[in-house]
């Protein structure tokens, strides 16, 4: 008895401390994406994304992504891409990304590969991602645009599953962690993570949507005030997803 008492006394000090040494900064989001895959060829497809990311729900930006790609499906289970994104972050929340309040431009190489299968009628697949990204910074406070950039390294990993529930109705869930590596790492090694929760529908085989619930927490590479800074968002992600084959002949080229 006494050392579950002792124990829960250092579990309430650790947590306290803990609380005391981070920054919370709440905020709502509303995230609306399009993403669509353009099959040329027998085992190559291009990939495009734009997401909408508002703070506010729907009110203010948050940040906008464009993404690009070409994919290699190696076989119905394994695919590969890699590709560019571009991304522009504004100020948002009551502690900025950015240090000096100022939106950012972020250029992105990347590379993916994705295993995809089934237990039973739950659909499982894992992706890996690795990225290598410049941001924007500003010497100064006075500039309106960036004068250099900063070179990062970040490695994510999605877990997703997925169940049919009626007919083309069905239903997800995803997590993905962002973890930093390599030089130039502030306070964030971990990056942020994202938790979905999602109820979808397949409209005909060139188009689905999904959306629901989006929880992202983003550590901040720096600290204020001499505190760990961590975004706490939550909100709603909305998505439509095309797929059109362009192989010559195919009916979906039509």
């Amino acid at each position: 008895m006494k050392q579950t008492f002792y124990a829960m006394i250092v579990l309430f000090c650790t947590t306290f401390v803990w609380a005391q040494s981070r920054i919370t900064d709440q905020n709502n989001i509303g995230w609306m994406a399009y993403n669509g895959t353009f099959t040329v060829a027998n085992h190559f497809s291009i990939h495009t994304e734009y997401q909408w990311r508002r703070d506010d729900y729907v009110q203010q930006w948050q940040q906008g992504l464009l993404r690009v790609g070409v994919n290699y499906k190696y076989n119905d289970e394994t695919l590969f891409r890699v590709g560019y994104a571009w991304a522009e972050t504004y100020p948002y929340g009551d502690i900025p990304l950015n240090g000096m309040g100022k939106d950012f431009t972020e250029h992105r190489i990347y590379e993916m590969a994705q295993l995809s299968g089934k237990i039973s009628k739950l659909g499982i697949s894992h992706r890996i991602m690795l990225e290598q990204r410049w941001i924007g910074r500003y010497s100064t406070a006075n500039l309106d645009k960036e004068d250099s950039y900063l070179y990062l390294n970040r490695l994510r990993y999605m877990l997703r599953l997925q169940l049919p529930v009626y007919e083309q109705l069905y239903v997800a869930a995803y997590d993905e962690i962002f973890v930093g590596f390599g030089g130039n790492i502030g306070e964030n090694i971990f990056d942020q993570n994202r938790f979905g929760a999602l109820v979808g529908y397949n409209f005909c085989k060139n188009f689905r949507a999904e959306g629901g619930y989006l929880s992202q927490i983003v550590q901040l590479g720096r600290e204020v005030g001499g505190k760990n800074v961590f975004q706490k968002n939550n909100g709603f992600i909305v998505s439509g997803i095309f797929n059109f084959d362009l192989r010559s002949g195919n009916a979906d080229a039509k």
